[in-house]
């Protein structure tokens, strides 16, 4: 027994005493880093950071208005403060795995705030968010061709294509419901004679509806004599 207590002990010793002047050098150096930072008056500011969501479902839009920014009043030592204004800045970010189609509110809270050491958050303005969300749906609609020009040098519109005559779009469900075509920009037909043909952009008027792929499309117009 007196010698497994002896080893012990001899054991303790050349862990304590091993690389000793090493470990008083680290000592050393972590008790000036403390009280530098302990010297360091300690501040308050309000800080416009972004807002981050992670692990949104793939078969999932939110549909409200983006939220993209949040203020947070923070509190800490004037370096780490200072740190934030020159570009190492906090974030909110929110954890949506879970989230399903309607209304979900989210509470800004310390839990999903990253700050620098040191600094704590006393309030965030708004203190929660709320997003709708909803399916994404993917829907065919035609294409609606605008015309501009038409008679204005003795022609009128014979015949006229579009292709693709329609296009696929997607969004949010509610959105995507809304819209019943996908409309061109202007064909200017002033100064045609005969048959033409014009690429041209469409487009949808509800910013969170997309289309799938390329908008672009041709459109042909054959025009003949007024009489």
């Amino acid at each position: 027994m007196k010698q497994t207590l002896q080893g012990a002990l001899q054991w303790i010793l050349r862990l304590v005493f091993h690389n000793f002047g090493w470990k008083l050098l680290s000592l050393a150096i972590a008790v000036v880093l403390w009280a530098l930072v302990a010297s360091e008056p300690e501040l308050s500011t309000f800080a416009t950071v972004r807002l981050e969501y992670r692990n949104l479902p793939d078969d999932l839009e939110i549909s409200s208005d983006p939220v993209g920014s949040v203020s947070l009043e923070l509190r800490g030592p004037s370096g780490e403060l200072r740190a934030a204004g020159d570009g190492i800045q906090p974030a909110v970010v929110l954890e949506m795995s879970d989230v399903r189609p309607g209304e979900r509110t989210f509470s800004i809270g310390a839990g999903n705030v990253t700050l620098a050491r040191g600094v704590r958050m006393v309030r965030s303005i708004p203190s929660e968010v709320r997003f709708l969300f909803e399916r994404r749906v993917v829907r065919l609609v035609p294409v609606l061709v605008r015309i501009a020009g038409q008679g204005q040098n003795g022609y009128t519109v014979a015949h006229q294509s579009v292709a693709p005559d329609q296009l696929a779009i997607a969004g949010p469900s509610s959105r995507v419901a809304r819209i019943s075509a996908a409309v061109t920009d202007p064909v200017d037909l002033s100064s045609v004679v005969g048959t033409s043909s014009f690429r041209v952009n469409a487009f949808v008027e509800d910013s969170f509806v997309r289309f799938q792929s390329s908008p672009q499309v041709v459109v042909t117009v054959t025009m003949k004599k007024k009489r």
